[in-house]
């Protein structure tokens, strides 16, 4: 078989979607294009235009979609990206691929045959699409979740669940005895410390990840590459290098930036870091530097001295157009405390106290909570939007 039809579907987690997912795998069914049902139509629109499904698969059934273009026969499933710093990209990802990725995680964390994953992250996206594929190779029927609930999640009888960062702190504020699970794959964004050490008090075993659909979701786990998994740091500009069998097959429909992506079969990722006795330490992402003043400043790294402050419940560093600095660099907190929100000069003085001074945020907006994209990263798009339209953010001159 030289080429694969390609489907978009568009259902709720569930069997229905998760048999999709095996005969994807197994080969016997369509390569699968896995969709938000809850995505808005002009989204849609541009994910199909993207894409280019032959059919699409909805609740009412399956329909030919005109100048559908197949995949190849070693494609299984294709994610979407966002699309929030241009048109969406379809990650092509093979049988093959996915299996190994999953088969290394179940080794790293000695995650036995028949024992139960409960996905409660959305399947239209790397992260929840795993926890699928882990069950397919464990034997066992994973326990799917619509949505994420913590009552439902403390309550499921899982095994191992995968949550990013915002899901965990909310489980822990529910009161959840998380050493019901045997394992809490974390991932998505980065961790703050605090978040990790309340997790571990509540009885987690939590072990964090680091990867992205290209790498078929996490292939680093506490900083430690996957069995096959190789990582550096490329030289010159620090960005994180990966290569190994869990590589995704291209971007589907665009050689031009699968070539880009993957020099001499390397997968250039988006992220910078250091590599150092084996250990991956992620410092932030390429487009997330700032430029203040003709100085750079990695948004991440702001973002994790800030979220050190016991006063911050979480928080987000982004670029603001400055008209003498080019940008400034702006906090956007949630306060552990809303009746007790940290202070602009308080978090200039603790970011002062471990990095260069121009790193310290010029501005601070605080929030009560963050916008999240569906997979629970913060939106950084509507961040900025919410930035630019309110100019009430406290300042310093």
């Amino acid at each position: 078989m030289s080429e694969r039809p390609v489907h978009a579907v568009v259902l709720p987690a569930g069997p229905p979607l998760f048999d999709l997912v095996r005969r994807a795998l197994h080969d016997d069914g369509p390569a699968i294009v896995p969709l938000d049902p809850d995505l808005p139509a002009p989204a849609l629109r541009d994910v199909l235009a993207a894409v280019r499904p032959t059919h699409l698969v909805t609740a009412e059934g399956t329909r030919t979609v005109p100048d559908g273009v197949p995949a190849g026969a070693g494609t299984a499933v294709v994610i979407t990206t966002s699309g929030s710093t241009g048109p969406p990209k379809g990650v092509e990802l093979s049988a093959a691929a996915l299996s190994a990725a999953a088969a290394a995680s179940l080794r790293r964390l000695s995650a036995g045959p028949g024992e139960r994953w409960l996905c409660c992250l959305p399947p239209s996206h790397v992260s929840g699409l795993q926890v699928l594929v882990r069950s397919l190779l464990a034997g066992s029927e994973p326990l799917i979740h619509p949505g994420f609930s913590p009552a439902a999640v403390a309550a499921a009888g899982a095994d191992h669940v995968s949550l990013v960062p915002t899901q965990l702190r909310r489980l822990i504020d529910h009161g959840a005895d998380l050493s019901r699970f045997r394992t809490v794959l974390l991932g998505g964004a980065a961790a703050p410390p605090g978040l990790l050490a309340a997790a571990r008090r509540a009885g987690g075993r939590v072990v964090t990840t680091y990867g992205m659909s290209e790498t078929c979701g996490g292939c680093v786990y506490d900083g430690v590459p996957l069995d096959g998994v190789e990582v550096a740091a490329g030289p010159g500009d620090g960005r994180i290098m990966i290569r190994g069998p869990v590589l995704f097959t291209g971007y589907r429909l665009r050689p031009d930036l699968t070539a880009a992506a993957r020099p001499d079969g390397w997968f250039r990722t988006a992220d910078l870091g250091v590599v150092a006795g084996g250990r991956l330490r992620v410092s932030g992402r390429a487009d997330d530097v700032i430029n203040t003043g003709g100085r750079k400043v990695t948004a991440g790294a702001v973002a994790g001295v800030l979220a050190g402050d016991p006063a911050v419940r979480e928080a987000v560093v982004v670029g603001r157009p400055h008209p003498d600095w080019g940008e400034e660099v702006v906090a956007v907190v949630v306060p552990a405390d809303p009746a007790a929100p940290p202070s602009l000069p308080g978090l200039r003085a603790l970011v002062k106290a471990g990095l260069p001074a121009y790193a310290a945020p010029r501005a601070l907006m605080v929030v009560d909570r963050l916008p999240l994209l569906p997979n629970g990263k913060p939106d950084i798009v509507q961040i900025r939007r919410d930035i630019s339209r309110f100019a009430s953010t406290a300042e310093v001159s």
